[in-house]
């Protein structure tokens, strides 16, 4: 079952042909973890959603508060039995039909989806976790760049290289050739006590979670963040590197070429948020 514009449906009764999301790609989303019913940091996926939309010239519902996404998102859980459980969900909202290139309305739908997940909050996975860089496309780094569209033919097709070579995931440079994010994440990288991920403006998803990485990672007296272009030569001398995402949380990278890495500062990190989010 789907939450669709508010009414309870099967997923069969879903998409019509005309769906611009479908046809041009005129579709933005979230993707939020629900921990026992709570949505988490969904103060931050509202306001991104909101700036997201302004960007690409979609009319915002005068009822589209943060209380009403969130009753319906709520909704959806309760349909399917979730409201207490762990769960993915994903809030798309595309522009209504009408047009071609150029739409004859800015009025929006919506469609919300979920998932049971097995982990109620976040832990480390210490497996094996192996990435390399993909170089077939690159990112053009711009505003459109940073948002969560369903513009995703560079993942896909990077996720397929990546399954081809048994990596884990892949990281994406942007025109300039700097790493800016990997396939389903944030980019962070250790040296020392200096902590770099590549700026919004390289070209990187404006990431919920990287910005509760970066507000923990400036509370420790310890350590420097800094908000600069990596380079690929870099990684091969840092000490850690880790990606970011709201599933998952922190997922630590092992191993990229022959550069073996620690995870001693990505458990830490993951550690102080769990406080912060217990706090909260």
């Amino acid at each position: 079952m789907i939450n669709f514009n508010g009414t309870i449906a099967t997923e069969e009764q879903l998409i019509s042909i005309n769906n611009r999301g479908l046809a041009y790609g005129d579709a933005l989303f979230e993707t939020i973890k629900i921990s026992r019913g709570k949505l988490l940091f969904w103060e931050d996926h509202y306001f991104r959603l909101m700036a997201s939309m302004r960007i690409m010239r979609m009319e915002i519902p005068m009822n589209f508060t943060m209380e009403f996404l969130e009753e319906e998102i709520h909704k959806l859980l309760e349909a399917k039995l979730l409201n207490n459980q762990s769960s993915r969900v994903k809030l798309t909202v595309f522009r209504n039909e009408g047009g071609l290139y150029t739409p004859t309305t800015n009025d929006v739908s919506y469609i919300i989806d979920t998932k049971a997940l097995s982990d109620d909050f976040y832990k480390i996975n210490e497996n094996h976790y192996e990435v390399d860089l993909f170089k077939d496309y690159y990112v053009a780094p711009s505003l459109l760049s940073t948002l969560k569209s369903n513009n995703k033919a560079l993942n896909v097709v990077g996720s397929i290289y990546a399954k081809e070579n048994n990596l884990n995931n892949c990281l994406l440079l942007n025109t300039n050739k700097h790493v800016v994010e990997a396939l389903n994440g944030n980019v962070f990288l250790v040296k020392g006590n200096v902590i770099k991920t590549p700026p919004i403006n390289d070209g990187c998803l404006k990431g919920v979670m990287r910005t509760q990485i970066i507000s923990v990672v400036n509370s420790m007296p310890d350590y420097e963040l800094l908000e600069d272009s990596i380079s690929p030569f870099e990684i091969q001398k840092a000490d850690e590197m880790f990606l970011t995402n709201v599933i998952v949380g922190i997922q630590p990278i092992t191993k990229y070429r022959k550069k073996i890495f620690t995870n001693d500062l990505a458990v830490l990190i993951l550690q102080k948020l769990i406080v912060k989010l217990r706090l909260s």
